[in-house]
């Protein structure tokens, strides 16, 4: 139990990292901003192989 809590706190922070890496992390003044925040931390792999994850209304 407590080396799969480790694993998510280790894939959380990779994910802040590449986001920020990628320019998702950078305004949070709109809904899409802070939606695609959230998805490129949480599906980070993707960023990885090029997926444009950039949500507009």
């Amino acid at each position: 139990m407590r080396s799969s809590s480790i694993i998510s706190v280790v894939y959380i922070v990779v994910g802040v990292v590449i986001s920020s890496n990628h320019g998702y992390l950078g305004d949070f003044t709109t809904l899409p901003h802070i939606v695609s925040g959230i998805l490129s931390v949480v599906l980070w792999p993707l960023l990885l192989i090029g997926v444009d994850l950039h949500v507009v209304f």
